[in-house]
């Protein structure tokens, strides 16, 4: 597989709106897009440093991933997201090698991307997330 670079770290957070304040008024950076992915329950607001991009995540409903996971470990980083040159050839490779996926084929996420999870059990703890455009 061809890792090209991280395309973003995602951080669940309890309230977006607060959590836009902060990154923008003490860290200085710009909100550039807020978006809500109905299918996961979620509800994104993204900032670029560099090449890489925050993604803050606030549920939409308490049973969501981002819900579910903010009230088992509090808010904080909640994946690593690697863009691929190819999203099912990775997958593929990550599973011959023994990753125990979360998704077996490529859904859309934000920003119109490609996206799958692989299980953090298999990831030394950390949600691992392989995104493309295509």
């Amino acid at each position: 597989m061809e890792l090209t670079h991280i395309e973003h770290i995602g951080i669940a957070v309890s309230n977006l709106d607060e959590s836009i304040k902060y990154y923008e008024d003490v860290l200085g950076l710009k909100c550039y897009a807020v978006e809500e992915v109905a299918d996961q329950k979620v509800k994104t607001a993204f900032f670029k440093v560099g090449q890489t991009k925050i993604e803050l995540l606030e549920s939409t409903s308490p049973d969501g991933p981002i819900g579910k996971f903010i009230e088992k470990k509090g808010q904080g980083v909640h994946h690593v997201a690697f863009n691929v040159k190819n999203l099912p050839e990775a997958l593929k490779e990550a599973e011959e090698k023994g990753v125990k996926l979360i998704d077996n084929e490529p859904r859309k996420g934000a920003e119109g991307l490609n996206i799958a999870f692989l299980h953090p059990k298999s990831t030394g703890g950390v949600l691992t997330e392989f995104c493309s455009e295509n």
